[in-house]
């Protein structure tokens, strides 16, 4: 399901953001976008944690409901 994928995507990007703010202080997504309080940073945060709640959908799904929706 493209939703799916574009969460995990997202999650991603968040979890390598906290891993470089977690080992090189260094936050990209602020970095990138200008701070950490500049409207777009707040975006991508906001979209990030959303996409880690739909995650957690995956973790309950059975494995041939994923199947059937590819």
């Amino acid at each position: 399901m493209v939703i799916d994928r574009i969460a995990l995507v997202l999650a991603i990007i968040g979890g390598l953001n906290w891993g470089s703010i977690g080992l090189f202080r260094y936050d990209i997504v602020g970095n990138i976008f200008g701070g950490q309080s500049a409207i777009v940073s707040r975006v991508v945060y906001t979209l990030v944690a959303l996409a880690a709640l739909w995650c957690i959908s995956l973790l309950f799904r059975s494995r041939d409901e994923a199947d059937e929706e590819a």
